[in-house]
């Protein structure tokens, strides 16, 4: 953040406090905080009820006359939408009926490398109790996604049915151009399920049904995906697959509620675990959900290329661009800067047989390859315009190789170009890859309950699937997720009378524990329990639940206090197994683990065990701290990773700031995310290029968590475009979000 900006953040929120102060620097004076309009417009809600839903929905619909209850739903969500006034909205929490009131936001939603990586070929060499070969079949997946084309050869014969909740009818087929802007992920994820022909998928025998739950573009509701599952839970699916997401990081969302409830009564529900890394606790819901299985990304064995400018150490990660020519180049080639790509910035330099550095935002992906390619360039770099790395992919495909950047990669080749007289020449350097985090693949833990997620990690780094008419190599945790739900449908083959918990469990103790290149281990909040090694999970003998543990958080002050997690071990092996839990053996000072010497277990039964740690908070530093509890006895060691806080976790305060148009002209909307609640919500304006403070757009206090919103019938703002400063204050901790906001017209988003 540049100076004068930060500057005049402070002055705006210490102005905030003590209204119509003058602060002490050379910018002028602070306007005080206007008055907001309430905005009285219909909208939508999800209401969770405390008991019956058929009584909450009649005492509401009682109350506001003018409500139209849109949807009941009793299976992956105790509860109903409604379309009332936003006046009405507040009302709700009185009601003896309502548990909570969420509104609906909006979701964004190589096999022959992969597969055999995480064991999937191996697989299919073993048996079942019937004696046939495991490929899932009979095993019932759900694929709640953009939908399915279900006439691609690889999948026809796999397809089973299901329901398209966007245009409600039997027709899950994915949007085509007629439509509106086509889709293919839905097809996409089905492949690495369960494709059967030019490519296989991990379970190439199991039986797909697809639910529509995202329409044209991909975007899809909250409501729209709970309904979804609720079609997938009436269907009676055994394993279901949602690659979708938004960036909120709270236990609570009605998604993350709905998929715990599809694991209660007997479903694997398998999400992905979000593509905004690589920082801590920007998992999103659904990959909140506690009984799910959420994924995060790894790479399988992949050529990974890098480019740097010669007589430089420095070197930059290339992140392939979905629907892009793979990055290819054998020799050197000049480095020019092309701004964000708009049409005429290409007019602006010459391009031919160069690459073409070019920054994230204003335009899609595909309209900056469309004019690179048509003015000669030889290849293409986005870089990001937000802090780290991102996937993305060019809708309808491209001749030319286009890759990401991180922000900081891009900047610093921006610096070289304007830092050198003559242009620079970047070379590239190719190297052999695999298991490591992908950098887009999302963190936890999940705020609030302190959760370790993801719950394992999957490939997810350019994964080469089914897509209409063809096949596409895609990056994201999206193409991770369906790697697990498609050993899931191996378990459930091998094991039909396992439960979900079970499931979940031999794919965590299974799972291969990751290394960063000097040899320590990830952190459990970023690869969970590790890599996914389907073979291994269908061969293990001994079970132990949860696969990961969390002791919550403490404060400085807190007492001595022992606290206790349960585990659960079972041995599904022919012969009775004593096993040995081992905490760590290094300790710090102030902490103490009280386990039991060993514990027996006969063949075909289960225990529980009591594991006890001590702790003296006052000693141990603040912060996260981690680890792994190991229970050995079986034919492996089951690794358990652990974590637990010191003082409030260094979570963001503020998260997931959307700002858009209203459902009418001259409206406009925010919403965002308080993961803990705030004591103070300063949302400011300032002018994009002098930094000069316009005006407050929002002031709070003293707000719970969850979702704040507020709506503008107009704003009185010129047209034009702001820089938007975010500050959100919470148990002494302050963070601050940056966006770019647009009033007077309707802005293009990335794709």
């Amino acid at each position: 953040m540049k100076k004068g900006f930060a500057c005049l953040l402070a002055m705006a929120i210490a102005c905030s406090v003590s209204l119509g102060t003058v602060c002490a620097i050379t910018y002028p004076e602070i306007p005080t905080v206007a008055e907001v309009d309430e905005e009285d417009e219909k909208v939508i809600v999800i209401v969770t009820a405390n008991g019956d839903v058929s009584q909450a929905v009649k005492e509401v619909s009682a109350a506001f006359p003018s409500s139209k209850v849109r949807k009941t739903f009793k299976r992956a969500l105790n509860g109903f939408s409604i379309e009332l006034l936003e006046s009405e909205v507040r009302m709700l929490k009185d009601f003896q009926e309502v548990e909570r009131v969420d509104k609906v936001v909006e979701y964004r939603a190589n096999l022959d490398g992969s597969v055999p990586f995480i064991g999937g070929d191996s697989a299919r060499g073993l048996l079942d109790q019937n004696g046939e070969r495991v490929t899932g079949k009979g095993v019932k997946v759900a694929v709640i996604d953009t939908g399915i084309d279900y006439s691609h050869p690889d999948l026809k014969n796999n397809y089973k049915g299901g329901y398209d909740v966007v245009d409600y009818d039997h027709d899950p087929m994915e949007t085509v151009a007629s439509q509106g802007p086509p889709t293919l992920h839905g097809t996409h994820v089905a492949g690495i399920i369960a494709a059967n022909g030019q490519v296989k998928g991990v379970a190439p025998e199991a039986d797909l049904y697809a639910y529509r739950a995202l329409g044209p573009g991909g975007q899809g509701t909250t409501e729209q995906v709970i309904e979804a599952i609720e079609k997938a839970i009436e269907d009676e699916v055994d394993v279901l697959n949602l690659s979708l997401g938004n960036t909120v990081n709270g236990p609570d969302w009605p998604t993350s509620i709905a998929l715990d409830k599809a694991v209660e009564v007997g479903i694997v529900a398998v999400t992905s675990n979000g593509n905004s890394g690589p920082n801590m606790w920007t998992v999103g819901s659904p990959g909140t959900s506690t009984k799910a299985i959420s994924v995060g990304a790894s790479a399988p064995p992949i050529k990974t290329p890098y480019i740097t400018i010669a007589g430089l150490d420095q070197e930059v990660t290339l992140y392939p661009i979905g629907g892009a020519l793979p990055w290819a180049l054998k020799r050197d080639f000049e480095l020019v800067e092309v701004g964000s790509g708009l049409e005429n910035e290409w007019e602006e330099v010459d391009v031919t047989n160069k690459i073409a550095l070019v920054k994230r935002g204003m335009i899609p992906f595909s309209e900056k390859a469309k004019f690179a390619l048509e003015h000669g360039a030889k290849a293409v770099l986005i870089y990001n315009n937000l802090p780290g790395s991102f996937v993305g992919a060019v809708e309808l495909g491209v001749k030319l190789p286009v890759v990401s950047i991180s922000k900081e990669d891009g900047e610093w080749l921006l610096e070289q170009i304007e830092n050198d007289k003559d242009a620079p020449y970047a070379r590239t350097i190719y190297r052999n890859e695999e298991d490591f985090i992908a950098p887009f693949s999302s963190r936890g833990p999940v705020t609030h309950t302190w959760e370790v997620k993801p719950d394992l990690v999957a490939p997810g780094v350019s994964i080469d699937s089914t897509v209409p008419k063809g096949y596409l190599g895609l990056n994201g945790t999206s193409m991770s997720a369906p790697h697990v739900a498609g050993a899931a449908a191996l378990i459930k083959q091998a094991h039909p009378d396992w439960t979900p918990e079970q499931v979940k469990a031999a794919l965590m103790n299974t799972a291969k524990k990751l290394v960063k290149e000097d040899g320590e281990p990830y952190y459990p909040y970023e690869q969970g329990a590790g890599r996914l090694q389907v073979d291994k999970a269908l061969e293990a003998t001994t079970l132990a639940y949860p696969g990961a543990l969390t002791f919550g958080k403490y404060t400085k002050d807190d007492p001595r206090e022992k606290r206790t997690v349960t585990f659960t071990i079972e041995n599904h092996d022919e012969k009775t197994r004593t096993y040995h839990v081992k905490p760590p053996f290094e300790l710090p000072d102030g902490l103490q683990w009280d386990v039991p010497f060993s514990t027996t277990v006969e063949p075909g039964k289960k225990t529980e065990v009591d594991v006890h740690l001590d702790l003296f908070p006052a000693v141990l530093a603040e912060g996260i701290h981690h680890g792994d509890v190991v229970i050995e006895g079986g034919k492996e060691p089951i690794v358990i990773p652990y974590v637990f806080f010191i003082e409030e976790p260094d979570y963001p305060r503020a998260m997931a700031f959307n700002f858009g148009h209203g459902d009418r002209p001259g409206q406009y909307r925010y919403e965002l995310y308080l993961p803990g609640g705030a004591e103070e919500l300063v949302v400011a304006l300032y002018d994009p290029d002098t930094f000069q403070f316009v005006r407050f757009l929002d002031v709070k206090q003293d707000i719970g968590r969850g979702m704040v919103e507020q709506e503008w019938k107009e704003l009185d703002l010129p047209d034009g475009t702001y820089k938007a400063l975010i500050y959100a204050k919470k148990d002494g901790k302050a963070d601050t979000l940056e966006s770019t906001i647009v009033i007077g017209a309707q802005t293009l988003e990335d794709k």
